[in-house]
């Protein structure tokens, strides 16, 4: 792969003897459809003239580099990714000439053809060390600087970039491709801020303009989308939730935004949800939404926009020295942008949202033998790029929450404001933060860190419950258990809920909130009260632990899921129920008829979108193989009848028909799939846009009733980019030997193809409704992986090496397969060796569950 690692150790001595003043780049992005030439002037100081160091560079070729006015040469200076800088001075100035080369993976520049237009589309993704990709760079975040960069494009090019777009004026030595006019950019200089929150996105996109009032005065908005896609734009609500944000962050941190004017561009083929460059937010391009979403969509698009927003305070203004401070930069942004869209917003349910989806993520996350500390030990960019996950952000934030719950809301603020006022524009640590919140607070928060931050794995807690022979509770104790590989126990602030069946309805009637620390805790408030009929620990979601329900419990939430008067606590519930299947104490066929009986009337389009996706993989993966297609033939069925009955129109019918197609296989459900594709038949209130063609299509595809014939024909019907990668999954869900070899061969043994292509076809190829489909990849998998993971950029080999592992066949040869090929590559990469590990523990945790449900 091209480029180089770079290891902590490395970053710190750099930093040590090189603090950098300022870059100014020239890019020319005429040169053709490949390349794009790249000249960096970076100016910089040195502790100790005489010594040596690097610049980072990924490129095509350099064709010259001077440093302090002798020339440098690139055959014996420039290699693997690093330009070797020899004899510093004091004050140095560096000039690299080079030619940089367009990706199509989403990192560094990318560059989109749009297939409606022919129109070129690009934009830069730098996190975490892709800024060398186009330009030279000390590529670290200590080492801050201004970015002055000017740009050589197409005269009817948009081009934006972290400060106000300046008016083009000619550019007389540059050629474009097409013959067309060009023109040139020259950019002010940024304020000091980390290469990896510059960015550059040029194109012919189409803009809608507006402003903010904000402490530092009228900021300019600019919300921005391929031509083709503007007629789905909603520009009026992303704007009315960007101005929410502003006013929110501005007063509870303080500060003023720390930029001069702020864009966000909705960009194709994107490999993350969002990034936070600096006054230049990129957006995935699936939040413009052009055919009718869920609720839980348009919801996850406001935390998208407010989780980037709250970037440009913590962790643009004030940037984490190295990445170990990741998780905090992230889990910040996802505690404050919550924060901010339960108070702020029109979701002022957002915390629920938080509970019931992200906090899912991390406890699967934490019980992976990949698990970590919140606070990583990031060694170096390796270990860096595969901490994107669900520690970092859910489990992080969670913590975060139990901390401002720990030191006082109030006390939280003002250690923020205060932490922003003392570093802006500055690089800093954990330990800044906590700093100023013991000052704030009062309180020592070292043994918090230590027991949250630098320990993992996930607490159970677990009612113990005695009651006497006229239902009175005589004793509730609540036990904390770990697991034995981190068995750290840890205190907890939470309540406990006591539930009965009140007029039809499950109604709290009693309420205890608490600190549950050590392995029992006595819950002395609730002996003498009448027994329950449900006793649900960590009501109201306030702790981060799995929980588990007594026998009495069990039993109510089993008989009576949907008559709780609020979804949070039935969430609660069905999280405890999805834990207890996972862990193989409840039959994954139970798991399933308890999900059955909680889908007709939920309303809540979050809890049934996660809903939806745990009960498909216990009915496919958890249930024992002998009886596990007449499971999903019941949940296919069950879905069937509650999408039909589902109010028309509504999120709960747009999801439960999506659910219902992936699951379709039997003859009557095929017809009744096709039937709606062609119109022949109905589905009251059912749109029938161009995404749910696709989803209906690709059910048949799967089901062997659709052909390459049609799917050519709706491609051609829809021949848009997000058209073509449509039916690259559909073709790739063909049950067929060919089909599911083209797809392989495509993606994993050629190279090419772009990396939102590459991960439809990886949906597609696992999509099956006989897993022997798979079976002949156990081994092709393993011989394999190591070259893929050696040849391609880090994301996109870690999207191969996940989304073409055959987890569908979770048997015990796959498992062992997996494990045989751990043992004989100790040497691997660490990331690598993580995301095989990974794939491992969902197969053996799958047999686990499938051990159970045989036995029931």
């Amino acid at each position: 792969m091209p480029g180089t690692n770079l290891t902590r150790d490395e970053a710190s001595a750099r930093s040590l003897l090189v603090s950098t003043e300022s870059y100014d780049v020239a890019l020319d992005l005429t040169a053709g459809p490949e390349t794009f030439r790249t000249t960096t002037t970076v100016r910089f100081a040195c502790t100790e003239p005489g010594a040596q160091t690097w610049i980072d560079l990924v490129a095509a070729s350099v064709e010259s580099a001077v440093l302090n006015g002798r020339a440098l040469d690139p055959a014996t200076h420039w290699a693997d990714g690093r330009l070797t800088l020899p004899d510093l001075q004091a004050e140095n100035e560096l000039t690299v000439d080079a030619t940089g080369r367009y990706m199509n993976t989403g990192e560094g520049l990318h560059r989109f053809v749009d297939p409606v237009d022919g129109e070129v589309y690009l934009y830069t993704q730098f996190e975490v060390p892709d800024s060398r990709r186009m330009f030279a760079v000390f590529e670290q975040p200590d080492l801050k600087a201004t970015f002055r960069f000017t740009v050589t494009a197409p005269a009817h090019w948009q081009v934006v970039s972290n400060e106000p777009t300046p008016e083009p004026g000619p550019a007389p030595d540059a050629a474009n491709v097409d013959g067309g006019e060009v023109a040139r950019w020259e950019f002010p200089a940024t304020p000091r801020i980390s290469s990896y929150i510059t960015a550059l996105v040029a194109g012919p996109y189409d803009v809608v303009r507006d402003s903010v009032s904000t402490r530092a005065g009228e900021v300019p908005l600019g919300v921005f989308c391929r031509r083709s896609l503007t007629p789905h734009l909603d520009a009026d609500n992303i704007l009315a939730v960007t101005k929410q944000g502003f006013a929110f962050f501005e007063e509870e941190f303080d500060q003023p935004y720390p930029f001069s004017k702020y864009d966000q561009i909705f960009t194709p083929e994107y490999n993350m949800g969002a990034m936070e460059n600096a006054g230049c937010v990129t957006i995935v391009e699936q939040y413009v939404f052009r055919s009718k979403v869920t609720q839980a969509i348009v919801e996850r698009r406001a935390l998208t926009i407010l989780h980037e927003l709250a970037h440009m305070w913590f962790g643009d203004l004030v940037t984490m020295r190295w990445w170990d401070d990741l998780w905090l930069n992230e889990s910040f942004a996802e505690w404050a942008s919550t924060t901010c869209q339960a108070e702020a917003t029109e979701w002022t349910d957002a915390w629920t949202t938080f509970g019931t989806a992200e906090k899912a993520w991390a406890y699967k996350q934490d019980q992976l033998s990949s698990t970590h500390p919140v606070a990583a030990d990031m060694v170096d960019l390796a270990a860096v790029e595969v901490n994107f996950d669900g520690i970092t952000y859910a489990k992080g934030a969670s913590v975060l929450k139990q901390l401002v719950a720990y030191v006082g809301r109030e006390a939280f603020r003002d250690g923020l404001r205060a932490y922003f006022a003392r570093h802006a524009w500055g690089n800093t640590t954990l330990a800044d933060l906590l700093a100023e919140l013991e000052v704030t607070s009062g309180r020592d928060l070292r043994q918090w860190s230590k027991v949250w931050l630098e320990t993992a794995g996930v607490n159970t807690l677990t009612p113990h419950v005695k009651v006497d022979e006229d239902g009175t509770m005589t004793s509730v104790v609540i036990e904390q258990t770990a697991p034995e590989e981190h068995p750290t126990l840890r205190p907890h602030r939470l309540a406990v809920g006591c539930y009965d069946l009140v007029d039809g309805g499950l109604v709290r009637t009693h309420r205890v909130e608490l600190d549950v620390d050590g392995d029992r805790t006595e819950v002395a408030e609730l002996a003498g009260r009448p027994r329950p009929a449900l006793l649900l620990v960590n009501d109201d979601d306030l702790a981060y632990a799995k929980i588990r329900l007594d026998e009495v419990s069990l039993r109510t939430a089993l008989e009576h899921v949907r008559d709780f008067e609020q979804s949070l606590p039935r969430s609660l519930v069905l999280g405890a129920a999805w834990d207890m299947t996972r862990d193989g104490e409840m039959p994954a066929t139970d798991y399933v008829r308890l999900v059955l009986r909680a889908l007709p009337g939920e309303t809540d389009s979050t809890l049934l979108r996660v809903l939806v996706q745990q009960v498909t993989t216990a009915a496919k993966t958890y249930t024992a193989e002998s009886h596990r297609q007449d499971v999903v033939a019941e949940l296919a069925a069950g879905l069937r009848a509650a999408a039909e009955g589902a109010e028309p129109g509504g999120d709960a019918q747009l999801q439960l028909v999506t659910a219902w197609a992936a699951l379709a296989r039997s003859e009557e459900d095929v017809a009744r799939v096709d039937g709606l594709l062609s119109g022949g038949q109905e589905l009251a209130g059912l749109e029938l846009d161009q995404d749910m063609r696709w989803t209906l299509l690709t059910s048949l595809a799967a089901a062997g009733a659709a052909d390459e014939d049609r799917i050519a024909e709706e491609q051609r019907r829809d021949d848009t980019a997000t058209g073509r990668e449509k039916a690259a999954r559909a073709r790739a869900a063909l049950p067929t030997p060919e089909a599911k070899e083209a797809a392989w061969v495509a993606a994993v043994e050629q190279q090419g193809l772009s990396n939102s292509v590459l991960a439809a076809m990886a949906l597609g190829w696992g999509w099956v409704h006989d897993a022997t489909l798979l079976e002949p990849y156990v081994e092709r998998y393993h011989a394999v992986v190591e070259q893929v993971w050696s040849e391609r950029t880090h994301h996109i080999a870690e999207s191969l090496a996940t989304g073409f592992y055959p987890l569908a066949v979770a048997t015990p040869a796959l498992r062992d397969a997996t494990q045989e090929w751990l043992d004989s590559h100790p040497d691997v990469s660490h990331s690598l060796r993580r995301t095989v590990a990974e794939n491992r523990d969902a197969v053996a945790r799958a047999l686990r569950a499938q051990a159970v449900d045989a036995a029931r």
